[in-house]
């Protein structure tokens, strides 16, 4: 059964934050909704059936469904995500080969490896926010994955601009104005990096996503350097996003303290499930936007072309249908767990399948980074000093309000 929330929901969207739609479903017993925000009309959607149709590739588009404040600094404009049908396939084709299991564990090594020479620059310096520690870890070993050698940009400078597009991403005004602007020197460093391996001057490893993206070609013709520097960026900037799961996995185990005596032990039967619940638990990005393109039917509401549409990831992953007692966190829940069968309930990411539908591929280096760092955070010896470790759900993108402070360095 479909429910109107009375006239515009902008403000009320803000004031809440994450838990909005879901409060919303769960008060009219309905899973899609229709309300205004910033005075449009739109369709609220969440729980698995609507994350089927959402991420089936026949029904929505992403095409001029999100904000521009938001496109241009998550994704901006000709990127995977962008994509639809055969274009997206291609694309997207390209970006799962960097995601094989050797590339991930190379990854997670460079993790590990920058993790320590940062502990060691940090010795005897007392705290460190571990926001600010794991920026710069993420980003050195990004680079060095994507085959861009460290001496080829400022990395504190490359740091700055990369969280600069995921912390000012929702926040309408001068502070977005200026992440965009700053972006768009970024996005001219890669594309000149781009250029510099298409006329041999500089020679990434054959494998690396510099040098893979800047011999892509589609329909013949190799991709615009303007649109491989994009692509480049979809990999460095959600890299760096990866920072934002640890710190939550970090409120975990501070929580949750037998999780981290277990891994310390060096059972680690659970380390997967815990990281699958800190990503299910923990508010990362709260919805996603799209437009129809084919008509479809959810509980009596019909949809038609151009409408649009909003699918609650925060609220679908804490679905109580799906997810029992889902304020608890029970790593538990995911013993025995596969996307594969289970593609439409945790979509913290993205759902559906990684070859054929939106679903990021991020996901497997966002786990592969998870598991490394939950296991470096048990056995590290390192305290947390009383602190503010609660994550106010009305802020976009949401954090530990103490950026989760770490002593004993």
């Amino acid at each position: 059964m479909m429910r109107t929330v009375p006239f515009d929901s902008t403000l009320a969207f803000l004031r809440e934050g994450y838990p909005f739609i879901a409060s919303r479903c769960e008060a009219a017993g309905a899973d899609v909704l229709t309300t205004r925000l910033a005075l449009h009309p739109v369709t609220l959607l969440r729980g698995a059936e609507a994350a089927r149709v959402f991420y089936d590739g026949r029904h929505l588009t992403r095409q001029g469904a999100m904000p521009a404040l938001v496109q241009h600094l998550l994704q901006d404009e000709g990127s995977v995500q962008s994509l639809d049908g055969a274009a997206h396939h291609r694309r997207k084709k390209m970006f799962l080969s960097l995601m094989s299991p050797e590339a991930m564990d190379r990854l997670g090594a460079l993790f590990e490896a920058e993790w320590g020479h940062a502990l060691a620059r940090l010795h005897d310096s007392g705290r460190v926010r571990l926001d600010h520690l794991s920026r710069v870890v993420l980003t050195r070993a990004a680079l060095r994955w994507c085959g861009i050698g460290l001496e080829a940009v400022g990395v504190p400078r490359l740091t700055t601009e990369l969280s600069l597009m995921i912390d000012q991403v929702a926040r309408p005004g001068p502070a977005n104005w200026y992440a965009r602007w700053r972006r768009r020197g970024t996005e001219r460093w890669a594309s000149e990096l781009v250029e510099q391996v298409r006329a041999g001057d500089l020679t990434p490893p054959p494998e690396s996503p510099l040098a893979v993206l800047a011999a892509h070609t589609e329909g013949g013709d190799l991709l615009p350097p303007q649109v491989a520097a994009v692509e480049i960026l979809n990999l460095l900037r959600p890299l760096l996003a990866v920072s934002r799961f640890l710190e939550f996995a970090a409120v975990a185990l501070v929580r949750h303290p037998q999780w981290r005596d277990t891994f310390a032990a060096g059972d680690e039967r659970d380390l997967e499930p815990f990281v699958q619940e800190v990503r299910r638990f923990f508010p990362f990005f709260p919805a996603v936007p799209g437009r129809v393109r084919a008509p479809f039917r959810i509980q009596d509401h019909d949809f038609r072309i151009g409408d649009r549409v909003i699918l609650d990831l925060y609220g679908t992953c804490h679905d109580r249908r799906t997810f029992p007692d889902p304020d608890s966190f029970r790593p538990e829940r995911f013993r025995g767990w596969s996307w594969q069968e289970d593609p439409f309930t945790l979509i913290a990411q993205g759902a559906g399948d990684h070859e054929e539908d939106h679903r990021c591929p991020g996901e497997w280096s966002t786990v592969a980074l998870l598991e490394r760092a939950v296991r470096l955070l048990s056995r590290s010896g390192l305290t947390m000093p009383p602190q503010d470790l609660s994550i106010p759900l009305d802020r976009f993108p949401a954090a530990p309000r103490s950026g989760v402070v770490l002593a004993g360095l």
